[in-house]
């Protein structure tokens, strides 16, 4: 019995003196710490206007190692080139209009998943030569110049006027033009004219067109319908295998963005240089126009609210203009 006794001693002595030296194996680190702890290169694409000069603060930062994640930039000309690289896996974020979005999670089976609505309307309605146009309604018999037929300003211009009881195409024409700079021209050559441009390309024109005035916001007469719907311009989408493996930086993302937003609203001179500095615009048309160009980060069940209503009005007028369903809620990244 003193034997067994002193046996079990000694075996409890060795099993304390081997948990003594043994290494503490690290406890499991859950999915979403990993993505915190470990940095993430964001590969991010904006268009040429109010969708990149929103991010401006932040590339900025980025540059010099202020912020958490990293960032790679792509800026485009049209939605038609960051698209395609969003699909292949070339970028992970892009800033696009609300109903390409759309039409990017119906194509792509619910591929993408919507972060934010980055920009509301910066669509305005220019006039020269005159003040007939002080209303939608007064639109009616005009011939109006404009970009972006199939996209947001050709949607949005649609809807407005179908709630003041015009057709477009037959109460209203359009010219529609591939680039503002050409509407900039054409203005600058006629007497009286009419145009449909976003910023900032107003403020452009207003700088190169004599006697041109801002005679509608279109964001303003959107709101005076109070349809429960906002006039929005762009959203933020990412890939949605980005969002499943990398959720704390998309959350890293969504606050570094809403920052940048907020600087630029709030120090337009400062963040007009920053404008020129990534080839956007020039920093004195940028001060002018930042002001006008409505910059947000809208996201959770805010974002769900004022994009959906949007793409619900868009749906019911053209349900292709949206890629033929509303998007459900798998659309809407609700993380934040």
């Amino acid at each position: 019995m003193k034997k067994m006794i002193s046996l079990l001693l000694a075996l409890a002595l060795a099993l304390t003196l081997c948990a003594c030296v043994t290494p503490k194996t690290p406890m499991p680190i859950e999915d979403g710490d990993k993505s915190a702890a470990q940095p993430v290169t964001v590969r991010l694409g904006g268009l040429k206007g109010p969708t990149s000069m929103g991010m401006v603060k932040l590339l900025d930062d980025a540059e010099s190692g202020a912020t958490e994640n990293g960032y790679e930039f792509t800026m485009a000309a049209s939605a038609n080139e960051l698209t395609p690289q969003l699909v292949q896996g070339e970028l992970d974020i892009v800033a696009v209009p609300a109903n390409v979005a759309a039409i990017l999670y119906n194509q792509t089976e619910g591929g993408v998943e919507l972060l934010a609505a980055g920009t509301l309307g910066v669509l305005y309605m220019v006039e020269k030569g005159g003040e007939t146009v002080t209303d939608v309604a007064s639109l009616s018999g005009k011939t109006i110049y404009a970009t972006g037929k199939g996209a947001t300003p050709e949607y949005a211009l649609t809807y407005l006027l179908s709630q003041h009881g015009l057709t477009l195409g037959t109460d209203v024409q359009v010219e529609w033009k591939s680039e503002p700079t050409e509407i900039v021209a054409l203005m600058a050559e006629q007497e009286n004219a009419v145009a449909m441009l976003p910023q900032p390309f107003v403020t452009v024109a207003q700088g190169q067109v004599e006697g041109l005035r801002v005679a509608l916001d279109l964001s303003a007469e959107w709101d005076k319908l109070d349809n429960g719907s906002r006039l929005i311009t762009s959203v933020l989408v990412a890939r949605k295998a980005f969002a499943d493996e990398h959720p704390a930086a998309v959350r890293t993302f969504l606050s570094e963005y809403a920052a940048s937003t907020d600087y630029a609203n709030a120090n337009p001179a400062e963040a007009a240089v920053l404008v020129e500095k990534y080839g956007i615009v020039k920093a004195a048309v940028a001060e002018k126009a930042l002001p006008e160009c409505n910059l947000v980060c809208i996201t959770g069940t805010d974002m769900k609210s004022a994009v959906g209503g949007y793409l619900q009005t868009l749906y019911d007028l053209k349900p292709e203009a949206v890629g033929g369903a509303m998007p459900d809620d798998g659309f809407y990244w609700m993380d934040a």
